[in-house]
């Protein structure tokens, strides 16, 4: 596999502060930066991780004097900004996220920051849930160059956020546009991975078909994903490369599929019968209604450590990725001639995935 090599451009005596630690990208940033040896890592959240070989920072993003508290006898050189707390609407959504990232920064105002990488998403140019793909969205592959939606959107609200921070502080900035994320974490409640992992469990131990969720378009058009540890190694070469600050970068994994291609790969994993699209969508919310009480005796027979189906799928998410009645992928030619030549196969991280969490018990055998 061709991957940029992790810090590359004299990483040495780095510190890196990973905000959102305990999720799917910020466990990812975690491993590749503390396995690179060439960072003191930080990782901050409100609950810090068991076990994880950076130094734990507790704090509320959402209060400036908890921040403030956190971090003062802190001096990390590289900011990676990957949380996110999800509100009941799109104006909520502004004010509390783009107030976690304003008083993250305005607590750092001591440190000499050279780099602030920011995760956000592919609803740049979708537009947020509650008005997702409702307005003009433009032709798929997305491009960085597009001009904003016409319509709120806390993704916007967030860069507006780092922009004017670099300004006042002086660091170089980047901004990571990600599609659906798979990678290692439990509890997050935008997991695909670990939510279909989920379903073919309860799919093979009950006996049922493993149905396919979504919306025909899905079903039949292309589509891209973007592996945690591929982000990880993206935010951080954009973070450490000399040319490649203050961009805006899509990051995919560089193929494309169709879900048509993909569900039968996955249910052949977990040995189970693949279902796909007919007539139209059948949501996870509505197949793996009540739900609970099943997995629970799934847990307790095979011995997995969460036995609370609300911490291993979040139905919801996945619904309304695979809902969509448009074509969604985007264009990595920015990052290819920027220099990043990282790249995974989507299938591939799907069964590396579910292996780790076959070994993890997270899922049974």
């Amino acid at each position: 596999m061709n991957t940029p090599a992790i810090g590359s451009d004299s990483t040495n005596n780095k510190t890196a502060l990973v905000v959102g630690a305990s999720g799917i990208a910020g466990s990812a940033l975690v491993e590749q930066l503390d396995q690179s040896g060439d960072w003191t890592v930080l990782a901050l959240s409100r609950n810090p991780v068991a076990g994880s070989p950076a130094k734990p920072i507790s704090a509320d993003l959402m209060s400036a004097e908890s921040l403030a508290l956190a971090l003062a006898d802190e001096r990390p050189t590289h900011v990676f900004f990957t949380a996110w707390a999800r509100q009941d609407t799109e104006q909520e959504n502004i004010s509390v996220n783009a107030a976690m990232l304003r008083n993250l920064l305005g607590a750092l105002n001591h440190a000499a920051v050279e780099h602030v990488a920011l995760m956000t998403g592919l609803k740049h140019y979708l537009g947020p849930f509650e008005s997702y793909g409702a307005g003009p969205v433009p032709d798929t592959p997305f491009r960085e160059d597009e001009p904003r939606l016409p319509v709120p959107n806390f993704y916007y609200a967030q860069e507006d956020e780092l922009w004017a921070a670099a300004e006042r502080q002086g660091f170089r900035w980047s901004v990571h546009r990600s599609h659906t994320v798979i990678g290692h974490a439990v509890g997050n409640a935008m997991n695909m991975g670990l939510t279909l992992a989920a379903q073919a469990t309860l799919c093979r131990e009950l006996g049922k078909p493993f149905v396919f969720p979504g919306s025909e378009t899905q079903w039949n058009s292309l589509t891209d994903m973007t592996d945690a540890e591929l982000l990880a190694e993206h935010m951080i070469w954009a973070a450490t490369s000399e040319h490649a600050g203050d961009q805006a970068y899509n990051v995919v994994n560089g193929d494309i599929f169709r879900w048509r291609w993909m569900w039968p790969k996955l249910a052949d994993y977990f040995g189970v019968e693949a279902e796909g699209f007919q007539s139209y969508p059948r949501p996870l919310e509505e197949q793996m209604r009540d739900m609970d009480a099943a997995w629970s005796k799934i847990a307790a027979t095979h011995g997995l450590v969460e036995p609370v189906l609300a911490r291993v799928a979040s139905w919801w998410h996945t619904d309304a990725d695979l809902g969509r009645n448009m074509e969604v992928l985007a264009d990595m030619s920015k990052s290819r001639l920027g220099g990043f030549s990282g790249y995974r196969r989507t299938e591939d991280s799907f069964l590396r995935l579910f292996d780790r969490y076959r070994a993890e018990k997270i899922i049974p055998d």
